[in-house]
């Protein structure tokens, strides 16, 4: 008998998984014309270079996405090669892939808003929005060409697959011959896909690999999210848990030299002024004149007259970061000091737990305390950790109770929301303490119809809502200004974390990040410009110092208004690594060491000097060891407030 030893079925499952490697590769040539202007890809073989790594990438999110049709395709069964079989196996292939394989085409889009390859906690954004339905269709409409490739792709894909069919086999094998030959088969492919899911390692001291791994084969930072596709990006973050405690061998002695958990503040006689945050959506520092006077960007346009004249009467940062990625993230580490890296705090397990916050210590001064966004109640989670800070109020757009001022997308527009909100606090008795999160800077970048023309365009679609924006602060200050609280309060203005991206400056990675901080109050006593690095951790603090606050409290940021002690510094994490900016350097940091050390005014980070290390470059990755173990132990532990 002439043995068979299924060689027609494997050379068929062969064949249709390189056609997931095909279209994987289309995929990655896609998302590179979509977004090669912030790729720094600068020729056609170091994309395919580029695309070579990310084989392995590409492999890992295959195996794990057809790992069912692979068993499927090898059961011991001789009914494998029956049309009906076939056809299940047609069904299972491309329910599975194509799922798996859309989430690389949220990246065309989504990747200019995060710069990063989409991962599961993409997911934190949108699970607490009641219009998730009416959101998909705007995507829809707004990217429909995303959509129609996506279509026109997948057909491709199904014709190709069709166009090699199984045949019926003439040769039958014994019994026993046909399992031992199907047991050596499924061995050996299991094995390589073990191999493959690990990135092509057997070694057991090796894990499998993971998003971070793509950072070795790059030369610049941003390249490393054309190695990976957002399928194994989403994957490989499924079910993980970025809040463990970590041991740097770090003491106590120099968390409290690098870090000083624990702030103390005796600098000011305590007072009681009102006190207003305005977190504002998407407004990266780009945007704003005041804020970019000294960085020699040719041909600079600004879009914020109202804040850049509010700007020459404040106390403004010009080189702040945003220590997060998402509206969330902005939140928790402007209100409460903790800021989010891999996932969000608020999302994890360990967001529900007593922490010491602005919040909290102002509610120990008797303020009254609200929170105002004016999207719908419990959008971006914003009211169920505004309950855990412990507001007193919380105004969204159920209270404000008038849907005809609905933007059609997100909420209420800013201008009468902000109106809204002065009313509100007219009522209030001092001192008070109000955030209020806007929404309008915001895709899909639109303005009221009423104000068609009177905000210039500029060169992307974020500019005229910015215009809008800033009109919108400029008619709550003109309002609030008449009003007897306004010279009592100290206003402070930030954003949660940048947008679209139009100069080149902006484009470089570090930058991805900038964020304005300013603070202002009537007197004038808040005035200046600091160029010193600032993040928005440190807005908590510098308010307990301007305020007076004359008792121990838990904060990693430092007062951005006296010495502490503290080497100005600022910590973000993007893509797979964490980005410690002190003194002369930044200090790229994986999880467990440094993997890069750049002038601090290579924003780019395209000169890595680790081969030649300083003692301040030794002292940089210490300071990012101490702030990381002092922050996972915290968390974890849950030492977020000092009673505990």
């Amino acid at each position: 008998m002439k043995l068979f030893f299924r060689k027609q079925e494997y050379i068929i499952l062969l064949y249709r998984l390189f056609l997931a490697y095909a279209f994987y590769f289309i995929a990655r040539v896609l998302f590179f014309l979509y977004n090669y202007d912030v790729l720094e890809v600068h020729s056609v073989g170091e994309f395919f270079k580029l695309s070579y790594y990310g084989l392995a990438f590409d492999t890992a999110a295959i195996l794990y996405v057809n790992s069912l049709f692979i068993v499927l395709s090898l059961l011991p069964l001789r009914l494998t090669v029956s049309s009906w079989y076939q056809k299940l196996l047609f069904y299972v292939y491309f329910v599975t892939n194509l799922i798996g394989y859309a989430f690389n085409y949220v990246d065309f889009i989504y990747y200019k808003f995060n710069f990063a390859r989409t991962t599961l906690s993409v997911l934190e954004g949108v699970e607490n929005e009641a219009n998730k339905t009416a959101m998909f269709f705007r995507f829809m409409v707004s990217y429909w060409h995303v959509y129609l490739l996506f279509v026109l792709v997948s057909m491709l894909w199904i014709y190709l697959y069709k166009r090699v069919k199984m045949k019926p086999s003439a040769h039958r094998l014994s019994t026993v011959t046909y399992y031992m030959s199907s047991l050596i088969g499924f061995v050996v492919i299991a094995t390589l896909i073990v191999g493959g899911i690990r990135g092509g390692d057997f070694k057991k001291s090796t894990r499998p690999i993971n998003l971070v791994d793509a950072s070795k084969h790059v030369k610049k930072m941003e390249q490393a999210d054309l190695v990976l596709n957002t399928t194994f990006a989403f994957i490989r973050t499924f079910g993980n848990n970025s809040f463990k405690k970590v041991d740097y061998d770090i003491s106590d002695e120099e968390i409290q030299f690098y870090i000083k958990p624990i702030k103390h503040y005796k600098n000011n006689p305590p007072t009681k002024p009102n006190i207003v945050v305005i977190i504002t959506e998407s407004m990266g520092r780009e945007y704003l004149g005041a804020f970019n006077k000294d960085i020699g960007v040719e041909n600079y346009v600004s879009y914020t007259p109202f804040l850049d004249s509010l700007a020459q009467h404040s106390l403004i940062f010009p080189n702040a970061f945003a220590n997060g990625a998402k509206s969330i993230h902005g939140m928790s580490s402007v209100l409460s000091g903790i800021p989010s890296f891999v996932d969000a705090f608020t999302s994890s397990s360990y967001s529900n737990q007593k922490i010491q916050s602005l919040v909290s210590v102002l509610n120990d001064l008797d303020y009254d305390t609200s929170f105002f966004h004016g999207a719908p109640n419990g959008s971006m989670g914003f009211l169920g950790f505004s309950n855990i800070l412990g507001f007193d109020h919380y105004y969204g757009m159920e209270e404000y109770g008038n849907d005809d001022d609905f933007d059609g997308s997100w909420g209420i527009w800013d201008e009468p929301f902000l109106q809204y909100m002065k009313s509100t606090l007219d009522h209030k008795q001092q001192p008070f303490f109000s955030t209020v999160f806007t929404v309008s800077s915001h895709e899909p970048f639109k303005i009221p119809k009423k104000y068609d023309g009177k905000f210039p365009k500029g060169h992307i679609k974020m500019h005229e809502p910015v215009g809008y924006t800033d009109y919108a602060f400029k008619q709550f200050f003109n309002a609030a200004k008449k009003e007897p609280w306004f010279d009592n309060t100290i206003f402070v203005i930030t954003a949660d974390h940048p947008n679209q991206v139009y100069y080149d400056e902006y484009n470089k990675v570090i930058n991805r990040r900038a964020v304005p901080i300013l603070f202002y109050k009537s007197d004038g006593s808040l005035i200046g410009v600091d160029n010193e690095l600032a993040q928005q951790i440190d807005i908590y603090p510098t308010l307990m110092d301007l305020i007076g606050y004359d008792k121990p409290f838990r904060s990693w940021g430092r007062s951005l208004v006296s010495d502490d002690g503290v080497v100005p510094f600022a910590i973000n994490h993007n893509a797979s690594q964490y980005h410690m900016l002190r003194g002369n350097y930044i200090c790229t940091f994986n999880g467990k060491n440094a993997t890069g050390f750049y002038d601090i005014n290579d924003k780019s980070l395209e000169n890595n000097l680790i081969a030649n290390r300083t003692p301040e470059m030794d002292e940089t990755e210490k300071a990012c060891k101490a702030f990381l173990e002092d922050y996972f132990e915290r968390i974890v532990d849950k030492k977020l407030s000092l009673e505990q």
